[in-house]
């Protein structure tokens, strides 16, 4: 069984994109990105969280 990781992330607007980052317990950026619509965004941060097998803490 794999271990559940604990992880944070971010979202936030940015001139004409949403930018989000996924952040470990440590606060070091895993994973980051930028999309046209906050949907878009939203779901990359869900898939992301998903592949790495985190639990998010917050948004």
């Amino acid at each position: 069984m794999r271990e559940l990781k604990c992880l944070a992330y971010s979202l936030s607007h940015d001139e004409d994109v949403w930018r989000w980052s996924v952040y470990d317990e440590d606060g070091v950026t895993v994973a980051d990105g930028a999309h046209a619509t906050q949907a878009a965004a939203q779901q990359a941060v869900e898939i992301t969280l998903r592949s790495a097998g985190g639990e998010s803490l917050s948004a």
